[in-house]
């Protein structure tokens, strides 16, 4: 943004908001390790040093980095230059010692790469003054794949050890640990080991709260709408159909199901090609990909006194608008129980409160809330029906709601018009003839 655009108040107002708005996230990623793995064609894309900006920005807020390199469409190159066909078996590469050498200079080519850019402190740039050091080494010792379905995979291998000491300590020093998908044996050997592979398991071990997978890809996809969260059970399920999944995504899934089953909170698929999408995926509620957790990313749950700000944030926005009625503090504190939350990635995004009128067999609806971010997601029906399941365990016969802003929403839901009349004789000595509610009545 130039310093021209700043001075405008709108875009002095957003960039505020956006900063505040990131805060929480600063706050919860400093001293947490993040796996980066970024795909070949990543790294050889002309705008990669987008990435290697947001790389450094991400360490320079305490993020304990470890990048995972790829470097298939690399070693393709050189296999090409030197007439050397590249052969594959169920999609992985067989490396034969001629494939190696081709392997091990392309691993020197983006290795060097890698380190160069991050090296960066040019002044006007977003990299000025930094001073990253970025640590390589034989960190992964490996094994030979073996044969598999009569082919003879040669010098492509899997996983042994990984040198879990060797690792933290570099990041306890500060350092970027930057790692190449090559494992060393105790014989001397050198395997050929799979982007994935390397970076789930190196995730799994360090204890890292984030993996996140870079490719050309975007997130993953339902339709042509990108997903932006699964659960586990959603991945088993396309897994189940890998049709329905990019080519890139068949490769990568199971080993972020792997990473997640292993204790990795989130998995990110992000796609290199949208300009800062590292950013906004981690320091935005929205979020631009698609993130795989080990359970739904939303918990609807009864809400405790530690939720009070929280709710306190969401409803006095609608009571300063007059479609909420005000409710102070200690009012909320007192009928804390009464409240269902929907918590979404920690982050409280919607509430509802019921009321009971046992006597008469009627509960009142209110206090409906979701973040405007969150409003076509579906979680106000949601809140309802929880509410609604609630009232029927509680062996309420109906549902009312007081309104002046929303009646089409409840009209929508099966609310219908009713009167004052209506109301349980409680309320009723309660209601506000001046605000001039409309009330709806529901059937359980």
């Amino acid at each position: 943004m130039s310093t021209l655009e700043l001075t405008s108040p709108t875009a002095l107002r957003t960039f505020v908001q956006g900063i505040r708005a990131a805060a929480p996230y600063i706050y919860a990623f400093r001293e947490n390790t993040f796996v980066i793995a970024l795909g070949g064609e990543v790294v050889a894309d002309e705008d990669f040093l987008s990435i290697v900006h947001d790389l450094n920005l991400l360490h320079s807020l305490g993020i304990r980095l470890i990048v995972v390199h790829g470097m298939r469409p690399q070693i393709d190159a050189i296999l090409a230059q030197q007439n050397i066909e590249a052969r594959f078996s169920e999609g992985i590469r067989i490396t034969d010692a001629d494939t190696m050498d081709c392997v091990l200079e392309a691993a020197g080519q983006v290795r060097s790469r890698i380190e160069a850019l991050l090296s960066l402190g040019l002044a006007n740039s977003p990299m000025a003054g930094a001073r990253n050091r970025v640590s390589s080494g034989n960190y992964l010792m490996a094994k030979p794949m073996g044969v598999i379905d009569g082919v003879d995979m040669q010098l492509t291998g899997e996983v042994r050890r990984i040198d879990r000491e060797a690792i933290q300590q570099r990041l306890d020093d500060g350092d970027i640990v930057l790692i190449s998908p090559l494992g060393y044996s105790p014989t001397g050997e050198i395997f050929n080991l799979s982007l994935e592979e390397v970076a789930a398991k190196v995730a799994v071990l360090l204890e890292a709260m984030k993996l996140i997978f870079l490719s050309e890809d975007d997130g993953i996809r339902k339709g042509r709408k990108i997903l932006d969260s699964i659960s586990m059970e959603d991945a088993e399920k396309l897994m189940k159909s890998p049709r329905k999944l990019s080519p890139q995504h068949r490769v990568y899934l199971p080993r972020a199901m792997y990473a997640c089953r292993g204790g990795v909170p989130r998995v990110h698929f992000l796609s290199s090609r949208k300009n800062g999408s590292l950013l906004l995926e981690l320091f935005t509620r929205q979020g631009v990909g698609t993130m795989l957790a080990p359970q739904p990313l939303a918990i609807f749950r009864t809400a405790t006194i530690d939720d009070i700000g929280s709710i306190l944030a969401l409803i006095e926005p609608l009571e300063a608008q007059g479609i909420l009625v005000r409710r102070s503090r200690e009012r909320l504190e007192a009928e804390i129980e009464r409240f269902i939350v929907v918590e979404y990635d920690n982050l409280i995004i919607g509430c509802a409160a019921l009321s009971p009128f046992p006597e008469e067999k009627v509960g009142e609806i209110a206090a409906l809330a979701v973040h405007p971010e969150f409003q076509r997601e579906g979680y106000g029906e949601t809140l309802l029906r929880h509410i609604e399941g609630w009232a029927r365990k509680l062996g309420l016969k109906e549902l009312f709601a007081l309104t002046t802003r929303t009646a089409h929403w409840f009209i929508e839901h099966g609310f219908k018009p009713a009167s004052v009349s209506d109301l349980p004789k409680e309320k009723r000595a309660l209601y506000n003839y001046q605000r001039k509610s409309q009330v709806y009545l529901k059937n359980l």
